[in-house]
């Protein structure tokens, strides 16, 4: 029954996908919430805002701080300040871009890198997984939906 519920929910009924929605989505916070921070990391205070700079490194390699803040679609000046804190921490490490002295490189320090690897990989393996079957046109529209929902969850809290 559970099975022809979800079936005619994405049939057109605008209602019945938000309530399924309102289901899901607790369940998926609850379940990204339980994924244990490593131990290496667990006193350093780390916030969904650290776990997303932390990610962009992790899959794309070091970067400098305006392409990091490029990434995470904030100010330069915020990914600035979060790279001082978690360099203080010796989660990050700043270095000189050979390239352009005046330039720092950011990068997961290597003595984290291992634990903040397999921190984030599991829940990267699971979007691999169900974006994999889906033609690029259906993951540009998921990946939408989902910038949509936020915005719009957004705009309701500051009414």
């Amino acid at each position: 029954m559970a099975g022809s519920a979800r079936r005619e929910a994405g049939a057109g009924d605008v209602d019945a996908a938000v309530r399924e929605l309102l289901l899901l989505m607790p369940r998926m916070v609850s379940r990204v919430k339980r994924i244990p921070v490593p131990e290496a990391l667990e006193a350093q205070s780390l916030a969904p805002r650290h776990l997303s700079l932390l990610a962009c490194l992790l899959f794309d390699g070091p970067m400098t701080v305006n392409d990091l803040a490029a990434r995470l679609e904030v100010a330069p000046t915020t990914v600035s300040l979060m790279v001082g804190d978690l360099s203080g921490k010796g989660i990050l490490d700043r270095r000189e871009d050979p390239a352009d002295r005046r330039r720092r490189i950011v990068a997961i320090a290597p003595d984290q890198h291992d634990a903040i690897a397999a921190w984030l990989a599991p829940g990267a393996t699971a979007w691999r997984r169900v974006l994999t079957p889906l033609a690029p046109a259906q993951r540009r529209l998921f990946v939408d939906t989902l910038r949509a929902y936020e915005a719009a969850v957004a705009e309701e809290r500051d009414r």
